[in-house]
């Protein structure tokens, strides 16, 4: 059902995308298509947010920058909230969906979806963020024109581009700190869950972020973990076994398990249905309670660290 994979629910994906604004692969609610050649037009992103101040003076707090695809379009006002619950950061995110990390990068040729006053090095000029947050699923297909049309089953094409591209925006990163006469942020890369349909692929790219991290003394958030079954990492499941907040609310725990995604949408874990305009998820959903739990744990203790 992956692009690049099964030819006619790769289309069927592709027009999901097209009608709703979301861009990941994994869709499969089917919908008219664009014409043959057709370019889809950059999904139109809300603005970007920050969590809302709590009693703890402003200068005082760090600053996070979120970035990243549709993940983190779904899950940008409940991760400001997780970060801001613990009194010592603020979130401003910037996530469009279909993007990856080539989107993010300055100074390419390339089409992206991603405006230049919004990419990883100008934001951090502007933000002067003390952590960088990147959550990119990998995605590679028709909508996603920076990647030169390397699908994500493109074999080592796929990864060696992908792994080049980290690195590239890792350095942006850096050369733009020092640009602003700040402190190189840590960047936080979060691992992905498991994808229902090509379990290595997903521990390939997971791969790439934890060299990248350590290349660079940065973090790995291992938010996949948490939407994945306690004993099998890849392995892709629709609901699992109730933790012990989910139980504490009977809406989030049903018969003892809880859903993560929606019957027709095996990738995002926003519960209420996809919209042609991206926005946050505007229903509680389990998935994404978990996912930014993971994402706000790791961002807490890099900025507890000496420094950090």
């Amino acid at each position: 059902m992956r692009c690049g994979r099964f030819t006619v629910f790769a289309a069927l994906a592709l027009a999901l995308a097209w009608v709703t604004g979301c861009s990941d692969p994994s869709d499969t609610t089917t919908a008219a298509a664009p014409p043959p050649g057709a370019r889809a037009a950059a999904p139109v992103p809300a603005p970007p947010s920050e969590a809302a101040p709590d009693s703890q003076p402003p200068h005082a707090r760090s600053r996070v920058l979120y970035l990243g695809d549709s993940l983190a379009m779904e899950s940008r006002q409940v991760l400001a909230d997780r970060v801001a619950a613990g009194g010592r950061a603020t979130v401003h995110s910037a996530p469009y969906s279909g993007t990856t990390l080539c989107d993010y990068l300055e100074g390419t040729a390339r089409d992206s979806l991603v405006p230049a006053g919004h990419k990883a090095a100008a934001l951090v000029r502007s933000q002067r963020p003390q952590v960088v947050v990147l959550q990119f699923w990998g995605n590679a297909w028709a909508y996603t024109p920076c990647m030169d049309s390397i699908p994500q089953d493109g074999g080592s094409r796929y990864y060696t581009r992908y792994a080049a591209d980290a690195k590239a925006l890792t350095e942006q990163i850096a050369a733009a700190a020092s640009s602003a006469g700040i402190e190189r942020p840590r960047i936080v890369w979060v691992l992905q869950g498991p994808d229902a349909f090509s379990p290595d692929r997903v521990r390939r790219v997971n791969d790439i972020y934890r060299d990248r991290a350590a290349a660079g003394r940065d973090v790995v958030a291992d938010a996949g973990r948490a939407v994945s079954p306690a004993d099998a990492r890849y392995t892709w499941a629709q609901r699992l076994p109730c933790n012990e907040a989910e139980r504490a609310r009977p809406g989030d725990c049903r018969g003892g398990l809880t859903p993560l995604h929606r019957d027709d949408d095996h990738l995002h874990f926003c519960l209420a249905p996809t919209t042609k305009n991206p926005r946050a998820c505007p229903v509680r959903s389990p998935g994404i309670e978990r996912y930014c739990a993971a994402i706000a744990e790791t961002v807490d203790a890099v900025l507890r660290r000496p420094g950090g």
